[in-house]
């Protein structure tokens, strides 16, 4: 069964589309938002505790103030601290109620944050937590005109939903207490590195299926040329499956493309729209696993006959019979994926089919050269720059990043991403890399296989070993940024392209074969001449 070439190309267009690193937000440096002395925090997520008569019944996230002392990263070190409800509730005023250290809380609105801030301070509070008028998070600022601030307390704001249990808690006459904490992501999570070895992983595998056809394929060429039934100005032989080959302007129409679906998703971002994406992903799923299985099991002796079977089937044509006995398993494999996508080990799904989609697209999409590859990676990482970082200024967002996480949509994120549970974060979350992270740096790498096993090149001689190097190298150095920017979404291809595509070049340069590698791409394979045997 092959891909539709449609569907295939839309496919590997939203594919591509999603290129980034993520590790999750939970540090804010907004260069915005007004910076003064006593008014320059960055805004961290705080954890809270709560304790009803001595109970822990549940926990909330709210987000740090620009001013104020910074919170403590510990739990154990966090003091528990008794909740009292301002009265009047807007603590615009001194309070009526007297406090002792009690962490206040509340409402937002009639005066300026500092002022509620300064106002509890003044009257013995320990913290102040603001409920927010909504139900997201807002950074609270300092005002424009206001002089330098020395404010002794912390100040949280709490989402409206997080607000409405804290006062139903109070209303009963119960005891509330409240712990305040911003612990801190640590510097390499494990899930990191058990990506990096995915992707790698991936491409490595994608590049031996990948070089192993375009072999079998040259020496099916060779041997019809030697047995003279085919002319030396005929046709080739067609490689084996559906083969699109990339040319430069196909290269440079990704772009355009590409920034045309992006955009499409950023838009139309909704519940119902990620269930599009989803029935899309799954169906290309599909294909990719049943793909991957069937050329794994031809490998073995007992499956060979059933994969050189066949059967003709209505509206689908010749089928095999293991293509058959593996469909089902397939599509019963990606519809549990779908319906089941949110419960906490789906992830396990959603990265094998996404593995065996990039494998199988790997395998269908090709560049023939070296010149190709450059124009399309130089394109891409345009693409990433722009839609990463430059969006921000005419959408007010970063689209790619908000296109990654799902926003508005109600979910964790689009499909079309690897993902892995941060193991040792205490807030949680994955560790994501998009698809286009593999798949456009993965169609170099695979080239430089095919072109080391068709010149009968030495691992140690050819160029998929640098190559393969320079991809670890760049991805690694993506994760380091990452880190060093508190976890935010980082363009992959800023990091990967220079690596893999510079190496590439600089090699082949020295060795003499840039050249050949720029316009060929594949050795060249005279035509044996045809000799007649006398009668």
């Amino acid at each position: 069964m092959e891909f539709n070439c449609s569907i295939c190309v839309v496919i590997v267009v939203l594919l591509v589309c999603t290129s980034l690193v993520s590790g999750g937000d939970i540090v804010h440096q907004d260069s915005v938002a007004p910076s003064r002395p006593g008014c320059n925090n960055n805004f961290v997520l705080v954890k809270i505790p709560i304790w009803v008569d001595g109970i822990e019944v549940t926990e909330f996230v709210g987000v740090g103030a620009r001013f104020g002392p910074t919170l403590e990263s510990k739990e154990k070190r966090a003091n528990q601290t008794r909740l009292a409800f301002a009265d009047p509730p807007d603590c615009c005023s001194k309070p009526r109620n007297k406090l002792t250290g009690e962490a206040i809380l509340v409402h937002r609105g009639n005066c300026s944050f500092t002022t509620k801030t300064n106002v509890a301070e003044d009257a013995g509070a320990s913290a102040i937590l603001i409920i927010n008028n909504q139900t997201e998070l807002f950074k609270m600022v300092c005002e424009p005109d206001e002089p330098d601030l020395d404010i002794g307390i912390p100040a949280v704001m709490l989402p409206q939903h997080a607000g409405t249990s804290l006062i139903q808690f109070l209303g009963n006459s119960s005891s509330v207490s409240v712990q305040l904490y911003s612990p801190k992501r640590p510097t390499v999570d494990v899930a990191e590195v058990f990506l990096w070895l995915m992707a790698v992983a991936t491409i490595l595998c994608a590049s031996y299926w990948s070089a192993w056809r375009a072999r079998e394929a040259a020496i099916e060429q060779d041997k019809l040329f030697k047995d003279g039934s085919n002319e030396c100005n005929g046709t080739e032989v067609s490689r084996s499956g559906v083969v699109l080959e990339i040319s430069i302007i196909s290269a440079v129409l990704f772009v355009v493309v590409a920034s045309c679906f992006l955009i499409m998703l950023y838009k139309l971002m909704s519940s119902w729209f990620i269930e599009v994406l989803v029935v899309l992903f799954s169906i290309g799923g599909v294909e990719g696993l049943q793909t991957c299985l069937i050329a794994l099991l031809s490998c073995f002796r007992w499956f060979e006959r059933f994969g050189e079977s066949f059967i003709k089937i209505p509206f689908l044509g010749p089928v095999s019979y293991l293509t058959l006995a593996i469909s089902p398993f397939c599509i019963v494999f990606a519809v549990l994926w779908a319906v089941y996508r949110h419960i906490s080990f789906a992830w396990i799904g959603q990265d094998i089919l996404g593995i065996a989609l990039i494998i199988t697209v790997l395998q269908i999409v090709q560049v023939p050269n070296l010149k190709v590859g450059t124009v399309l990676l130089s394109c891409a990482l345009l693409y990433d720059l722009f839609w990463v970082f430059l969006s921000k200024p005419l959408f007010h967002k970063s689209v790619m990043i908000v296109v990654a996480r799902g926003d508005k949509s109600g979910e964790d994120g689009i499909p079309m991403l690897l993902k892995i549970p941060r193991m040792f974060d205490p807030w949680g979350g994955y560790s994501i890399i998009g698809f286009g992270d593999i798949i456009l740096p993965g169609l170099l790498v695979a080239f430089s296989l095919r072109y080391d096993w068709l010149c009968n090149k030495k691992l140690r001689e050819g160029y998929f070993l640098w190559a393969m190097f320079a991809y670890g190298l760049g991805l690694l150095t993506t994760y380091v940024a990452l880190n060093l920017m508190d976890g935010h979404g980082q363009p992959a291809l800023l990091y990967i392209v220079p690596f893999t595509l510079g190496t590439f070049l600089t090699v082949g340069k020295q060795r003499g074969d840039l050249k050949h590698l720029w316009t060929r791409g594949e050795p060249d394979r005279p035509c044996p001449h045809v000799r007649l045997q006398p009668e």
